[in-house]
């Protein structure tokens, strides 16, 4: 029963989060998904981004990546260009607005930050996120398994 415990504590917890960054984001007219986009795009630093390579690094990866850059083109927050090389593959960009977008929103974000950890130190931070990777690298290598 204490795996059942700490899973659902861990899902109720990461509902808390992304709870308190979506309201946080509301304030911008952007959604936890679209703001994870965009994240995605600036740190292509430039470079072009697919909807399959965007997906991989979503924190929700069953969101529908082509609704989201939809709607973030449609915000002019992003853009999307056929691929000179291969003209069935879309590259897709975070935009000047959406950098400038990214840049306002980041003290906002910041502080919803500070605000869901602050009650752990830096070292305890540092042994959480240890946890976490160790339960994902096992969880992985023992799904690769089967």
């Amino acid at each position: 029963m204490v795996n059942r415990r700490l899973v659902v504590a861990m899902m109720q917890k990461g509902n808390v989060f992304a709870e308190n960054i979506n309201t946080t984001l509301q304030v911008y007219g952007l959604t936890l998904q679209q703001f994870n986009v965009l994240r995605i795009l600036r740190g292509r630093k430039g470079e072009a981004a697919s909807l399959e390579s965007i997906t991989a690094d979503m924190i929700h990866r069953r969101s529908n990546t082509s609704r989201l850059v939809d709607k973030l083109i449609d915000k002019a927050l992003a853009s999307r260009e056929v691929c000179p090389e291969n003209r069935r593959k879309v590259d897709i960009f975070i935009t000047k607005k959406g950098l400038r977008l990214l840049e306002k929103m980041e003290p906002a974000i910041k502080k919803t930050e500070e605000d869901l950890t602050a009650s752990l130190n830096k070292n305890e931070m540092d042994q959480l996120l240890q946890l976490l990777e160790k339960i994902k690298t096992e969880y992985k290598n023992k799904t690769l398994q089967l």
